[in-house]
């Protein structure tokens, strides 16, 4: 059996599957409870409370482009998730000291913000460096995850579309434990002890994807994404005076080595193709001219940028329900028989159906929807992120009304507020939703990313969330500025620090409506979309490719071994056929065409 067989696939990737589980444990639990913590015991009023959370989530997905463009750059993805991921627990650390520590936490003055002084800077030290850690992680570690599959040979490609449910499942089964066993330690014993299990738990998960080092397959960074980008946008506008060719046949293109993807040429944003342009008398050289696959690239990547904003306003629902929705819980009624429910364990209830839902989307869905679509994810990423776009407005309506009830019953009966669970129809919804967005996001960017560039592009999912976050931010500051001047009773929707006296249902309905309009801008610009395998028909994957090269490898009855080291294996992990030039040649020198 040969090396390549041997490293990689569903093996290599068990070892990422408990990282992401034992550090996800600690994430969602924060994420669940932390808005409490800024409150109870770090004295921020309700809506900065919420507004500390939101940027606190915001910096932490943006940083994920960090991760990203140094495993594309500079480190290999492994040693950019040991490193992002010691810095993690590093800030783990330093917030369960000062959570365990009385003198470290502010005295409570009345004002939306009471840190300041040495507390304020071990407070947001820990809290930014948190950020830090945990965007690095995820910005390399989904496409570390993904290059234990050859996306190039059939039955690997198949098995990539699985991967990104596997890798959900196992987020889902830490996160379980993160908002139920994590959460009542922090809210029902003390902070500090659930900041400490977080700390445990990312520690032996890191230690988990050290451990796994023998199995991996380690592709080696290339060239700066960032630069490439960079050359083609000067070169095109060093030559906008340049008339295009009639046929695209005449730009430049380079066949260096088979180890490169090749790009087929497309139609769309011309304007770019002027970066192909090598005049007469010039030699070939960075900054002069740029290869059609170099072009193409940038042409990628533009594509995806509407389809990553149309996901923004979804991502900024989610905020709601890790913020005013966990308010929400507080103010209900937590008990469960004599068991007494902390309000951020709701999202187990989504948590819970995911468990059961994403075995059968894998097993049952994924196999019919096959043979229909051909498609080896049974249906295209952007089908399933726009099945979520749908469901997230469906869960903002469905929060204003049950927000509604909880406020009415409030006021009329303080001492009989609603069961907790009203809250879990609005979770329920938005956890299907988010099952499928996140999944098609990442499957996505990462299929559809050039070579040099699939980390940085896989970031783009998390980039979505961190603008939605901080876009949360800005709706409630915007929303209680403008309605603190207009509604006859001079407050803001959510002004002060009783629910009560807000209206946060109304702040749910816009979001709502925000989200309808934006699922029809995000139609227009999926049908818009062209997928990178309908760009080139000879790198088209299939039902029938698969069909065919499982029949070939009975019929053989083995696979054949390729010999080389860790290294070259992971940079030549089979050439597709858009590699190869119409002539058969797998390799040439430069070439103008």
């Amino acid at each position: 059996m040969g090396d390549k067989e041997v490293k990689g696939g569903f093996r290599a990737s068990m070892f990422i599957f408990v990282l992401v589980a034992l550090d996800n444990m600690g994430f969602v639990a924060n994420m669940a409870s932390l808005v409490l913590y800024f409150y109870g015991v770090m004295h921020f009023d309700l809506s900065n409370s919420a507004n500390t959370l939101t940027t606190f989530l915001g910096s932490t997905f943006l940083l994920s482009l960090v991760g990203g463009f140094i495993s594309d750059t500079y480190f290999n993805r492994l040693t950019t998730c040991l490193f992002f991921g010691s810095l993690e627990v590093l800030a783990l650390v330093m917030l369960t000291v000062q959570a365990g520590l009385d003198h470290l936490h502010p005295d409570s003055c009345g004002k939306s913000s009471c840190v300041k002084g040495g507390i304020a800077v071990m407070f947001y030290t820990s809290l930014y460096l948190l950020a830090l850690g945990m965007g690095g992680v995820r910005g390399s570690l989904t496409a570390f995850g993904a290059d234990q599959f050859d996306e190039k040979s059939p039955r690997e490609a198949k098995a990539l579309a699985s991967f990104f449910n596997w890798l959900l499942l196992s987020s889902t089964l830490g996160s379980i434990i993160g908002v139920t066993g994590v959460v009542w330690v922090s809210t029902q014993k003390a902070w500090h002890w659930g900041f400490t299990i977080a700390t445990l738990a990312s520690s032996i998960g890191f230690l988990a994807l050290a451990l796994g080092k023998p199995f991996y397959r380690v592709k080696t960074p290339g060239q700066s994404p960032i630069l490439r980008i960079t050359q083609v946008i000067f070169v095109a506008f060093k030559n906008r005076k340049l008339p295009l060719p009639e046929s695209h046949e005449e730009l430049y293109e380079v066949y260096e080595s088979a180890k490169l993807e090749r790009i087929a040429h497309t139609n769309q944003m011309r304007f770019l193709d002027r970066a192909s342009i090598l005049e007469q008398n010039i030699e070939p050289q960075a900054w002069k001219v740029c290869s059609v696959t170099q072009v193409e690239e940038v042409k990628i990547l533009t594509r995806m940028l509407p389809i990553l904003a149309s996901t923004i306003i979804m991502n900024t629902c989610l905020a709601q329900l890790q913020t005013f929705s966990v308010q929400q819980g507080n103010m209900m009624n937590l008990k469960l028989g004599s068991f007494t429910v902390p309000a951020p364990s709701i999202p187990v209830i989504p948590l819970l159906f995911m468990c059961i839902l994403i075995p059968m989307y894998e097993f049952l869905f994924v196999p019919f929807a096959r043979k229909i679509t051909q498609h080896p994810s049974g249906v295209t990423p952007l089908q399933r992120v726009g099945v979520g776009l749908v469901l997230s407005f469906i869960s903002m309506a469905v929060a204003g009304i049950v927000e509604v009830k909880r406020r009415d019953q409030g006021i009329k009966d303080p001492s009989r507020p609603i069961s907790l669970f009203w809250l879990s129809f609005q979770y329920a919804i938005f956890g299907i939703a988010d099952m499928f967005t996140l999944v098609g996001l990442l499957e996505f960017f990462y299929r559809e990313a050039p070579e040099t560039m699939k980390s940085l592009s896989t970031s783009f999912t998390y980039l979505s969330m961190s603008l939605g976050y901080f876009l949360s931010t800005v709706f409630v500051d915007v929303i209680n500025a403008v309605t603190k001047r207009v509604t006859p009773s001079k407050q803001g929707w959510l002004h002060g620090l009783d629910l009560n006296q807000n209206n946060l249902n109304l702040f749910y309905w816009f979001l709502a409506i925000l989200s309808c309009l934006n699922f029809f801008n995000y139609l227009y610009w999926a049908s818009w979309y062209k997928y990178k395998a309908d760009e080139d028909s000879n790198s088209m994957v299939n039902l029938n490719t698969f069909k065919s090269v499982d029949e070939e490898e009975k019929k053989n009855g083995k696979v054949k071994a390729k010999e080389s080291s860790q290294t070259s294996e992971a940079n030549t992990e089979g050439p597709s056929s858009s590699d190869e030039t119409d002539d058969g040649r797998n390799s040439r020198e430069w070439k103008h065409r």
